[in-house]
């Protein structure tokens, strides 16, 4: 079923301010989608400034750049993972950007396209890539990894506290006959989990899915690998503003803000620093920035998202 891309820009207003735009300069947003965000900082551009979008997925950058073509030679879309985002900037000349939005997680889009096998809640066969030229699938994991494996991914990506029984259930049933889609997958689930924790704690397939998506799509290794490569591609004063959507993300995120603010390695009882190790910026958002309780009641999924932002020296 094809479907018109669209994704309800999350913390665009919060985002944007937090950006600081200067109209000659030149912004990358890694994670492009619908174009939200990008469409967003375009319009406060220059003719002198630039922009440049990457997205992994086909669908957002036909979408993303039809949705910015009235913006000519200032707005360029890239199809790559933004963990390459300095080796292709650089392929186009540009060594610093002056700001970087990073907004993290599947997007409206996959998860409503059914085909795409992001969501339990239709039945259809298990995907759940967001680059759809990557051969991992989440059928290959579901039905490929080891039961100790399993158990780990859907401990530590979905923290659930049924992680073990999951596993062991996901194993049993798939030596009957192999599991192929999401419907299958949430029996399987369901099975595992006591009946009264399945009627508190929401649908029960939530946290595994997620789990399954994060290890498909090596979501947290590319967050990890990536932030140091975003802080070096700022220039000074240039702003990192990354919205996260799960506890995992975000405290990769808090803890690399503060690592990146007091990089001091000396012991705490030194007086004064000895390792030579000096702070990159300076964290903007001691707190995270929520979504306000209008933005939540109009777009439910915005509900867990989180705005940190760091500002390079």
């Amino acid at each position: 079923m094809e479907m018109e891309f669209r994704h309800a820009s999350v913390l665009l207003d919060e985002t944007i301010e937090a950006l600081n735009v200067k109209p000659d300069g030149v912004y990358l947003d890694g994670t492009l989608g619908g174009g939200g965000h990008a469409f967003a900082v375009c319009e406060r551009l220059s003719e002198k400034g630039r922009f440049y979008g990457i997205d992994q997925d086909a669908a957002a950058i036909e979408a993303a750049g039809r949705r910015l073509e009235k913006f000519g030679d200032r707005a360029a879309v890239i199809r790559d993972n933004y963990c390459n985002a300095r080796e292709a900037l650089r392929g186009r000349g540009v060594e610093y950007v002056d700001g970087i939005v990073l907004d993290l997680g599947v997007s409206s889009y996959q998860l409503d396209t059914i085909e795409r096998g992001f969501t339990y809640k239709y039945d259809t066969p298990l995907d759940m890539r967001m680059d759809q030229r990557q051969k991992l699938t989440a059928r290959d994991i579901v039905n490929g990894y080891d039961e100790q494996s399993l158990y780990h991914v859907i401990r530590d990506y979905g923290e659930d506290q049924f992680a073990k029984n999951i596993a062991k259930h996901i194993v049993q049933a798939r030596q009957k006959a192999p599991i192929e889609t999401t419907f299958a997958l949430n029996e399987i689930i369901k099975a595992a989990i006591p009946a009264k924790m399945r009627a508190a704690g929401g649908h029960p397939s939530k946290r595994t899915f997620q789990a399954i998506r994060i290890e498909c799509n090596h979501e947290l290794d590319v967050l990890r690998d990536s932030l140091e490569d975003m802080i070096q591609l700022l220039n000074a004063q240039g702003r990192l503003c990354i919205i996260t959507f799960h506890s995992l993300e975000d405290r990769i995120v808090k803890n690399f803000f503060r690592q990146m603010e007091n990089p001091c390695t000396c012991p705490p009882e030194f007086p004064v620093c000895v390792c030579g190790k000096i702070p990159y910026g300076r964290v903007i958002s001691r707190k995270p920035i929520l979504p306000s309780p209008k933005e939540q009641e109009a777009n439910p999924r915005s509900k867990s998202a989180k705005l940190r932002v760091f500002e390079r020296i």
